[in-house]
């Protein structure tokens, strides 16, 4: 007994000096505390240990003004910074907004805008504001739906209802209120969240994409960077308080706090922190999980997006009108295929994945080395490994599927009213999300924003015809049967799909209205060649997702069981990867070494603008804003450390996607910036983080009111945030 005590204790030392050895590869040192923590374990933290100096209660407490209620999900994130419900958040979140409220005529993405008086802000369309009222575990009643021998299938279902049904009640209890329920630990823990949604957006002020994006896509994911990534934006509500619709007799939303912004900005060492919704990392998944990724999905949907990318700015070079189709969707395309990019990068380069192997390695010892362990935790890896070695096997199928239906606009409407006439038969509780009742006015108006802002024709036709190529060179016992059918033995690609998408009314919104409420044997009357393929291809989705069903179930219970023995081994407890909730994250402004004998400086200036720009985009800045430049007249918000007006600045909290618009305060609590990207080196956060090359990326709060003052003439705007 003694010696396998010795023999194990020997294994978790091996284990923590491999975990070690790794973190220090990573970092240099063991980083403390990095994460992106729940409210609810905020208590965990010391923050006025690590630089904060306002009262942490002030943060999150439900009995005072906390910051947490200033901080709203938009798309991303944004935050409340006037008490007549000013949001600023990022121009590449309200990019589709501004998008879809402009024309070649009236180019607010090219031009920028400004709302002189409130009568002239415009609705930023699909927009909602999202804000945290409460939060509470609810896992073990979510849990209670698990009954003994379950299929993996009915267990995911089980759950699945038992969601809704908690909801249901709750959104009943608390009317006018949204609610939703959190997955935090698979398997495990599950929050339920409560909050305000806020429907009438209008745009308030929106930098020239000059500006906005400068830099463009050969700036992402990269340092130094010079962009001034910011938007400013209203919620309106009813004259009673009520959120509502659009309407010319709401009011500006009164928020419960808001945040004051701090012209002086940080310098660098100061210690600041982040709230936002950052959207997901993947931090307590196993080795195979990465390998899955590195290995099969991520490759293939950066090289997917970046096929679809070159098609539509080939097409947009038609007319400006065309481009603006296009715009959005190539924007978010970008940012994720360079995301992808640079994970994959960071992947190989750091050999994480033979790091992780290597660490679960000494952990399958330290599971082996007891009979108890072995029985409960044995087969947890290998479970794990079987499953996502099956997702890589089917994955080419698997892609043409869902492709087919999130890249083709006309598939997707069709898909979309297929599925509600089926969905919407049952009860409400038993239907898929997007066709409840408290969901399905948001899906058809998603449908029909699309359509008008995101839809043309020959890009839907070029996408259409390049999936079905890659659906015929499947292997046969992958082939797609009704795709097949479509150009049988190799046929004619181009008159099969010239004819289906002549056959087909799902480009016109009045025809899709007159759909919504018919019934599938209605459905199934309606000659229309998109709807018929929609029909054909409906059992495969189906089965993809009972799939998809089976194994989350089957994985949840192993992830489960992964979480605790390794918390179990390291002795110590996790919080739970992000998940589009609200977190809070901090750090120190600071720069970092990329690069043997190369240093990072944290902030960035205008001279940097001046240094960059070459008259073509993502160059060319405006003229007036060179101009302004070189009069060198900064005023109140120049940085007196580097005499000039800061741009963009680093700092080493811990982000990923869904950041954007994140709010930096500083350790008053009050704005100095605007989160909207990280640096190259960080695109791996999703996996692990680390304090030597992890850096986040924000636009100045000093350039972002000098852009308003003396750019835009935007004097009013500092007048209601504070800046007299």
């Amino acid at each position: 007994m003694i010696k396998r005590m010795i023999k194990t204790c020997h294994r978790a030392i091996l284990f923590s000096l491999v975990l070690i050895s790794g973190l220090l590869l990573f970092t240099g040192k063991l980083p403390a505390d990095e994460g992106m923590w729940p409210l609810s374990e905020l208590q965990r933290l010391n923050l006025q240990e690590k630089g904060l100096r306002m009262d942490p209660s002030l943060i999150y407490d439900p009995s005072k003004q906390s910051l947490l209620y200033a901080v709203v999900e938009v798309g991303a994130t944004g935050s409340f910074i006037s008490p007549d419900g000013l949001i600023i958040t990022n121009h590449h979140v309200a990019f589709g907004s501004v998008v879809a409220a402009s024309t070649p005529e009236k180019d607010y993405l090219k031009n920028g805008f400004l709302a002189r008086t409130r009568a002239e802000e415009i609705p930023a369309a699909g927009r909602t504001a999202r804000i945290t009222e409460s939060f509470q575990d609810v896992s073990a009643r979510v849990l209670s739906a698990i009954k003994k021998n379950m299929s993996y299938a009915d267990r995911t279902r089980a759950i699945e209802q038992q969601i809704k049904k908690i909801v249901a009640e709750a959104e009943k209890a608390n009317p006018g209120k949204r609610a939703e329920v959190a997955e935090m630990f698979p398997g495990k823990t599950y929050w339920l969240f409560l909050y305000t949604v806020l429907r009438d957006i209008r745009l308030v002020y929106v930098p020239p994409l000059a500006i906005g994006n400068f830099g463009g896509e050969d700036d992402n994911w990269m340092w130094p960077r010079h962009t001034g990534d910011f938007t400013l934006m209203r919620a309106y509500v009813a004259p009673d308080g009520k959120p509502a619709e659009y309407s010319e007799k709401n009011v500006p939303y009164q928020p419960r706090t808001y945040l004051k912004v701090n012209p002086g900005g940080v310098r660098e060492g100061d210690f600041v922190f982040l709230l936002g919704y950052p959207g997901r990392t993947y931090r307590h998944l196993p080795a195979s999980y990465i390998a899955y990724e590195q290995n099969v999905r991520m490759p293939a949907v950066a090289d997917w997006y970046e096929w679809q990318i070159n098609l539509m700015e080939e097409m947009s070079k038609a007319s400006r009108e065309v481009a603006l189709k296009h715009d959005s969707r190539i924007k978010g395309m970008a940012n994720t295929m360079k995301n992808y990019r640079g994970k994959l990068a960071g992947l190989r380069r750091l050999n994480y994945l033979a790091q992780k192997r290597q660490e679960e390695a000494a952990l399958q010892e330290f599971i082996q080395a007891d009979p108890g362990r072995r029985a409960t935790y044995g087969q947890v890896l290998p479970g794990l490994e079987k499953i996502y070695g099956d997702m890589g096997l089917e994955y080419p199928r698997v892609f043409v599927l869902e492709n087919l239906r999130r890249s083709v606009i006309l598939f997707q409407n069709a898909m979309t009213v297929l599925e509600a006439a089926i969905e919407r038969q049952k009860p409400d509780l038993e239907r898929n999300a997007a066709y409840m009742d408290r969901n399905f006015n948001q899906t058809r108006q998603r449908l029909a924003l699309g359509l008008r802002t995101n839809f043309y024709l020959p890009t839907d036709i070029a996408i259409f015809k390049e999936l079905l190529k890659r659906a015929l060179a499947l292997p046969e016992a992958q082939k797609i049967e009704a795709l097949s059918r479509l150009a049988p033995s190799g046929g004619n690609l181009d008159e099969a799909v010239n004819n289906l998408f002549k056959s087909t009314r799902m480009a016109n919104s009045d025809f899709i209205r007159s759909l919504w409420d018919k019934k599938p044997e209605e459905i199934s009357q309606v000659d229309d060649a998109m709807l018929r393929l929609a029909r054909d291809l409906y059992p495969e989705y189906k089965k993809i997702e009972e799939n998809n069903r089976a194994r989350k179930g089957q994985m949840d219970e192993l992830q489960a069981r992964l979480v605790d023995i390794r918390q179990e081994f390291l002795g110590k407890q996790f919080i739970p990867d992000a998940n589009g909730t609200l977190r809070l994250t901090y750090g120190r402004v600071e720069g970092y070494e990329p690069r043997d004998a190369v240093y990072y400086r944290p902030f960035t200036t205008v001279r940097g603008i001046v240094e960059k720009t070459t008259g073509q985009e993502p160059f060319n800045t405006p003229p007036d804003l060179l101009r302004l430049i070189s009069q060198k007249n900064f005023g109140r918000f120049i940085n007196p450390d580097l005499d000039t007006i800061p741009v963009c600045l680093l700092y080493s909290t811990d982000t990923t996607g869904g950041n954007s618009g994140s709010p930096i305060i500083d350790a008053d609590g009050r704005l100095v910036g605007v989160n909207f990207d990280r640096a190259w080196e960080a695109t791996i956060n999703d996996f692990t983080w680390s304090q030597r090359f992890s850096r986040s990326i924000g636009v100045d709060i000093r350039y972002v009111l000098w852009i308003l003052q003396d750019l835009a003439g935007a004097g009013h705007l500092l007048e209601e945030i504070g800046i007299k």
